[in-house]
């Protein structure tokens, strides 16, 4: 087969060439052949982290190996297209491997957030029907309650004995052939009516994306074989497993995958994993600029960042202090295919993200579905094109093909996104669906949050909202109305009061709740306006816009809100 050049990655061609692979196994196996020997995943050092402390490079051709050992593994004990995996492996390189194994067999692969508490668990491995469940053993027990909530439990296995655990799937499917059309994952997205839905990503899908992302072009060029690519997002999101894995795969690169974003150590790994490309969220910005200036910081051989969400009055100082720019792109799990600012004229720190492009195009509009004016908010919608609306798009979410149509109606997918385009055709983002809390790159639904805090037995009525965070973008806030039997326990309304109970309810939702989920500020209120049908007005609790953070009575319980939070409360 060819080996990739930069002729062969313009818009056109890329889809002439990912339509030639039925499968990402494909796609993997012509890249093992054609870069045999060049690193394809990398773990920087690193003595806090409890594995591979020392680092780890692993070329194409040693994945491949351990692939194909996976692969055998597999289909011996009798797994094959129809089937589903989940794997809670962190942001290990196993997850990778495993992966690339299960969809070269046609097997679709769940990632699961090592976050999650049992019951959050338990409705994804129910609602995706997973036949089996790969996890680490220091996640034994969390994944273990989750099945045990099912009459139909799936099997588990510890990825460290893989090779002994694995035995056959209970359930037979039949094995037809892989094509770009079978799916490949279902990523979870937090939905704005409390449940997460399962998207549907495709082979082609996956493919797409990486295709995509290499061809971008400007100051985010990707040169073939030359590319490190340091990733610390989680590889159950779109971003790490499938937008920068896939472009580091088909032009012959390398991803750094660290466990998770820490400052501290953020340019230590950056410069000792020779990382040439960096993914940030906007939480990242914030954090690096608040750490004291070190020589590292200017000793790194990065081109330029790719990601989202930079607050605009830190965007020039960032790229100033540190030397590289923050190229803003525009992304989602339904359509990861992005837009970017990659090109001049930049307009850095005024939250531009790109223009529509040839096989992504754009419209904005108002709530009765019209086109706005110039520099007017509205509703962005996309589509590949008009003969083709769907091509490279999700699939499907997964059994709800009402959601799915009702995110397509008129043609078009429906982001939820607030934006503005201006006289150039240039995007800037403005706000995102307000049912939607956006907290250091987690998606929160808020109707999720309410959910939960209204199974608390002194909860009345909850109202969740996202307020402005100055380091997390967002974070969630609860005003709580009490009921009856609380306002007649409660000794007075004073603030060690207030707190008592603020905190009982935190407690509540960490229980059941990924830390990150539970409120980070809680408002007890005497009512909240409803309508004629008891719907919460969320428009009229505040105001005037109050910032509520400044009210006397809210009690902040950000402290709160750690990992460590549940094993040392």
């Amino acid at each position: 087969m060819p080996v990739l050049t930069r002729h062969s990655i313009q818009i056109e061609t890329i889809l002439i060439d990912i339509s030639r692979y039925s499968t990402i196994g494909d796609a993997f196996f012509e890249a093992v052949r054609n870069y045999g020997s060049s690193t394809l995943i990398a773990v920087p050092k690193n003595s806090s982290r409890s594995y591979l402390t020392e680092g780890m490079e692993l070329t194409y051709m040693q994945a491949a190996e351990q692939v194909q050992h996976l692969i055998s593994k597999y289909a011996q004990a009798g797994y094959g297209a129809g089937h589903r995996v989940a794997l809670n492996l962190e942001n290990r390189p196993e997850h990778i491997l495993h992966k690339l194994a299960l969809n070269s067999l046609g097997i679709c692969c769940v990632p699961l957030n090592p976050e999650y508490r049992p019951q959050e668990l338990a409705y994804i491995i129910g609602h995706s029907r997973v036949d089996l469940i790969i996890s680490l053993r220091s996640h034994l027990k969390n994944i273990t309650d989750a099945v045990g909530r099912h009459a139909n439990m799936p099997s588990i296995v510890c990825v460290e004995s893989f090779a002994q655990e694995l035995s056959a799937p209970t359930s037979l499917k039949e094995h037809v052939k892989p094509n770009s059309d079978t799916p490949a994952s279902i990523l979870y997205t937090s939905g704005t009516t409390g449940k997460p839905k399962g998207c549907v990503l495709s082979h082609r899908y996956e493919l797409a994306a990486g295709a995509w992302y290499a061809n971008t072009g400007g100051l985010a060029d990707i040169q073939e074989n030359q590319e490190r690519l340091f990733n610390p997002l989680p590889l159950y999101h779109v971003n790490a497993s499938v937008l920068s894995f896939y472009c580091m795969l088909l032009t012959g690169n390398c991803q750094i995958q660290t466990d998770r974003f820490q400052p501290k150590r953020w340019w230590e790994e950056i410069v000792a994993s020779r990382a040439t490309i960096v993914h940030y969220l906007g939480v990242i910005i914030p954090m690096l600029l608040n750490q004291p200036s070190v020589p590292r910081e200017r000793e790194h051989r990065i081109r330029f960042g790719f990601g989202a969400g930079v607050e605009s009055t830190l965007h020039q100082t960032f790229e100033d202090r540190f030397g590289f720019p923050l190229v803003e792109i525009w992304g989602m799990t339904e359509m990861v295919r992005t837009l970017s600012v990659s090109s001049s004229p930049r307009q850095v720190g005024s939250r531009a993200f790109g223009k529509q492009a040839p096989g992504l195009e754009v419209r904005v509009v108002d709530d009765q579905g019209r086109d706005v004016l110039e520099d007017h908010p509205g509703e962005m919608l996309i589509r590949h094109s008009a003969e083709e609306p769907r091509k490279d798009f999700f699939s499907s979410y997964l059994d709800d093909p009402e959601a799915t149509e009702r995110a397509w109606r008129g043609g078009w997918f429906h982001t939820g996104d607030v934006v503005t385009r201006d006289s150039s055709g240039m995007l800037h983002f403005v706000d995102r669906n307000k049912h939607i809390i956006r907290r250091s790159g987690e998606n929160i639904s808020a109707a999720e949050v309410e959910a939960t805090l209204q199974t608390h037995p002194l909860v009345k009525m909850v109202a969740v909202l996202g307020v402005t965070d100055e380091v997390r973008e967002q974070e969630v806030l609860a005003c709580v109305c009490l009921s009856e039997h609380a306002r007649t326990i409660m000794n007075d309304w004073s603030a060690e009061e207030r707190q008592k109970i603020a905190i009982s309810l935190f407690k509540h939702c960490s229980e059941h709740l990924a830390y990150y989920k539970a409120p980070g500020w809680i408002l007890l209120v005497d009512d909240l306006p409803t309508t004629g049908t008891q719907k919460i007005q969320k428009h009229m609790i505040f105001e005037n816009s109050l910032d509520p953070r400044s009210m006397k009575e809210i009690c902040d319980l950000r402290h709160l809100k750690k990992r460590e939070y549940r094993e040392n409360p």
